[in-house]
């Protein structure tokens, strides 16, 4: 669970095995240092830490204060999972071109958290959001 090494084994029928000490606890997303990802339990208000690799792609949407669950073997953060939507603000998109109406087209853009997503031709720079952080898609402008 927290090497996330793979390997075959074979067990005869009847074996058991224990149980795995999971845990999930609400957490909000502080800062990363260059290294790790802090989080706070919202409850306790202890930090943990998560590597670049354990968060993985939940890094494109990731910005301070957001909310999500992190998972836990025998007390040690392995893993999280992100709401469903996040708001993000659009820091940089090419000006749309009156004329530039193509049936689905789309154009690229660039979030603040880095990422890049297709948005519509009419989303603008400066504008805030919601992603779909399942797919990684557009879903709609915030107002």
């Amino acid at each position: 669970m927290i090497t996330g090494a793979q390997f075959d084994r074979t067990y005869r029928s009847g074996e058991k095995f224990n149980e795995a000490n999971l845990e999930e606890h609400e957490m909000e997303y502080l800062y990363f240092d260059g290294e790790n990802y802090c989080f706070m339990n919202t409850s306790t208000y202890t930090q943990d830490f998560l590597t670049a690799d354990q968060v993985g792609d939940a890094k494109n949407f990731l910005k301070e204060n957001t909310t999500c669950s992190l998972l836990f073997f025998d007390d040690r953060p392995i893993g999280i999972t992100l709401p469903f939507f996040v708001e993000l603000k659009i820091v940089s998109a090419e000006p749309w071109a009156k004329g530039d109406t193509a049936a689905g087209s789309t154009k690229p853009v660039i979030l603040e958290t880095g990422f890049t997503i297709q948005v519509p031709p009419f989303i603008n720079e400066g504008e805030v959001i919601r992603v779909d952080t399942r797919t990684g898609n557009y879903v709609e402008r915030v107002k």
